[in-house]
């Protein structure tokens, strides 16, 4: 007795193999038609017997031999993925803009649609690769401070000691001293969420110092007042001490172990670390 079942089936996966071989992966659309075979309505069949347990062993290791993908989700997400490490790569953050693009994919719009709430709830394996890339992928806080300061964390880190990033100075269109000048602002600084000022604090910023409480003229003048006026002003134009004003945009070089380095705009551009 011939057991057409098993002709039928040799017969659509000879047909995954002749379009395999041309085309080069076994991502059939469900409408593609090979010859008079239908095969597309085949493979979905295939992967619909596979998740079911009704397949047997030896037809699915023939079919994962032609590239067979069990399942269609699970492919499309590595793909993406593989863009995503792209962009990380050049990047230093998976926090990309919603029109990025890399390896001709979307990857911005397709990071933002899986960092909704819940998006990824039932595939924390996807959730767990995309840490694994970069543990801030999805921060509490907006995506674009994350963008700043991932920019900000790969422009210092081969500094030695305290680092003062100038406004000017900026990384793939930002703007990175400004951004710090910001968030050092004491309103600023105050809203910002304790992972956020954690982050900063390993780079070496802070908040800027306390403003000076000027005593109404009469007022009694205690010894710390009487040393601060002695050594004149606290507070300059940037938020520094006197003692650590900023030096000019083109001598902004270190001058030895210890002090305060400012990077300008002039210093990266010479050194090719920053954008033009």
């Amino acid at each position: 007795m011939i057991d057409t079942e098993r002709q039928d089936w040799a017969r659509g996966w000879a047909k995954l193999k002749t379009y395999v071989e041309r085309v080069g992966n076994a991502r059939v659309p469900y409408g593609h038609r090979e010859g008079a075979t239908p095969l597309g309505q085949w493979v979905a069949e295939q992967r619909r017997a596979y998740g079911a347990g009704e397949m047997s062993g030896q037809r699915a290791q023939r079919l994962e031999r032609l590239g067979m993908v069990w399942s269609v989700a699970d492919e499309r997400f590595q793909e993406n993925l593989e863009a995503a490490k792209a962009y990380y790569e050049q990047h230093w953050t998976l926090c990309a803009p919603r029109t990025a693009t890399a390896l001709d994919r979307k990857v911005g719009q397709w990071l933002s649609n899986i960092r909704r709430p819940g998006a990824l709830a039932e595939h924390p394996e996807w959730e767990a690769a995309l840490k694994e890339i970069d543990p801030d992928w999805n921060p509490a806080w907006p995506a674009d401070w994350q963008r700043h300061y991932a920019a900000l964390r790969e422009l210092v880190r081969d500094e030695e000691g305290p680092v003062e990033v100038l406004p000017g100075v900026t990384v793939h269109g930002m703007d990175v001293g400004r951004f710090v000048a910001k968030q050092r602002q004491h309103e600023v600084w105050a809203g910002l969420m304790d992972g956020q000022r954690e982050r900063l604090e390993q780079l070496g910023i802070g908040p800027l110092a306390p403003p000076t409480v000027v005593k109404p003229a009469g007022a009694p003048v205690g010894a710390f007042e009487r040393g601060v006026v002695a050594l004149g002003p606290v507070q300059s134009p940037h938020g520094l001490c006197g003692a650590c004003q900023p030096i000019s945009r083109r001598t902004a070089r270190g001058r030895g172990r210890g002090q305060t380095r400012r990077i300008s705009l002039e210093r990266k551009i010479e050194e090719g670390q920053a954008d033009r």
